[in-house]
């Protein structure tokens, strides 16, 4: 094999692989793609970038400050000599230079309470955004199910056309033979038309499920998608029963993001009222400073003006000084500060309590649901194989003509209808597993690793 054909061959390797993983989507490739291209979650990224930035500033502001000026005047007419103070008419310009840096001592602990109150409003905006990426996780969960379910009731479906026709191809060849009556062959086309319409409405619940799975993933320019089939693993009963819904929910207060948010935020909101009350004390701060200055005005005993670089020397200043300021009154605005500060407080708390109600509610909601399920998931089981008996007792009953073709259909829909029942309740099951093993701090979606 020559260099040319190595590339060739390498290449269609690598279509081959590359048309595979874009045709046949796993659950966790479906959540993957979703969080690294989803826009809200882009924005609350920007906004961590944007409270990371105020936590970095937070710091640069115990630096000193420091800043330069320089001027340049020209004097017209009637004026007064910057360097003697003399009244003069005579038209001049003069440059001053000057540097100056000053240094806050103290503040009331301002400082270190905002870098503190910026570190936790950070640490809470990252929290934000690794919640939404669950919760996208969650539905593009869902809608992966979805697609997974109505594909399996397709095929479902299908079988009753199947079966229909096989039965509906028996009826015309039992009225050829005088066997049946002609009406027979009306109900057996009308039982496969109805069948056939039901695949047609599977396929275009399945079409929407899939338009729903494509939008949570933002996976554009598609208008279908594969999927491969994810295995359906009941939480065992005996796991279940050993974990109460009161143990679930203390292991998610130490991990679910929206919780730790929210901690955080109580945080940032004590650290405010600090903030608040560095109004109330006295504040210190040290300043230097250098100046100097060049007047065309100064001039010698022979009348000519000092050269530039003399004057800069000679005119040279310096200083240093400590300023204190001592607030006195300030029409109880700080002290008003202060108390919306307080009620800040109380509002942060009392959002976090609530939050902490919700998810309470939501997994004793999960695992009520959750039982309730599975004990419908054995009855639905029992019921599916019971009624693949029954019709299977049916259809021979009717190939021997002991019973009509509208008892045969009638067993054949409660077949139908239980093999769906079954299905659902699966599906439903499966999704509510996921959920349990999320808040029992089962790595489920693998957020952590995706990278935005």
């Amino acid at each position: 094999m020559n260099r040319l054909q190595k590339k060739i061959f390498f290449l269609f390797l690598l279509f081959q692989a590359t048309a595979h993983s874009q045709n046949d989507w796993t659950l966790e490739a479906c959540i993957n793609y979703a969080v690294q291209h989803n826009l809200k979650i882009n924005d609350l990224q920007y906004n961590t970038h944007s409270t990371k930035e105020s936590h970095r500033q937070s710091y640069r502001s115990l630096l000193p400050s420091v800043s330069a000026n320089a001027s340049y005047f020209i004097q017209y007419g009637r004026s007064t000599d910057p360097n003697s103070n003399q009244i003069t008419n005579t038209d001049f310009f003069s440059n001053n230079y000057s540097i100056n840096a000053s240094i806050d001592l103290f503040q009331g602990f301002q400082k270190l309470n905002e870098i503190a109150a910026t570190k936790f409003l950070y640490r809470a905006s990252k929290e934000v955004s690794l919640q939404e990426k669950y919760l996208l996780a969650f539905r593009v969960m869902s809608a992966f199910y979805d697609v997974q379910f109505f594909e399996e009731l397709i095929q479902i479906s299908k079988e009753q056309v199947k079966i229909s026709q096989n039965n509906y191809n028996l009826v015309t060849k039992q009225i050829e033979l005088g066997l049946k009556a002609g009406a027979d062959k009306y109900e057996a086309a009308s039982v496969l038309i109805g069948d056939k319409l039901i695949v047609t409405q599977n396929e275009n619940k399945l079409k929407a499920a899939k338009l729903t799975l494509l939008q949570e993933m933002n996976l554009e320019n598609s208008t279908d998608i594969s999927i491969q089939t994810s295995d359906i693993t009941m939480l065992q009963k005996s796991i279940l029963q050993q974990i109460a819904a009161d143990s679930i929910y203390q292991k998610a207060l130490s991990f679910i993001p929206s919780i730790k948010a929210q901690e955080l935020r109580v945080n940032a909101a004590k650290k405010d009222i600090g903030i608040a009350r560095a109004n109330l004390y006295p504040s210190l701060t040290l300043s230097a400073g250098y100046g100097t200055g060049f007047f065309e005005t100064n001039v010698d005993a022979t009348g000519k003006v000092i050269p530039f670089s003399t004057q800069i020397k000679d005119n040279a200043s310096q200083f240093i000084g400590l300023s204190l300021r001592i607030p006195i009154s300030g029409r109880w605005s700080s002290r008003s500060q202060i108390k919306q500060q307080k009620i800040a407080l109380l509002k942060s708390k009392n959002n976090l309590a609530l939050q902490k109600q919700e998810l309470n509610k939501l997994i004793q909601e999960l695992v009520q649901s959750y039982n309730a399920s599975a004990i419908e998931y054995e009855q639905t089981q029992k019921n599916e194989a019971f009624r693949s008996v029954a019709f299977t007792v049916a259809q021979k009953k009717y190939d021997k003509g002991m019973i009509s073709i509208l008892e045969l259909y009638r067993s054949k829909n409660l077949y139908a209808k239980a093999q769906s029942e079954n299905l659902q309740v699966k599906m439903r099951l499966e999704v509510q597993k996921k959920t349990i093993d999320f808040y029992r701090g089962i790595a489920v979606f693998n957020i952590n690793t995706i990278t935005q």
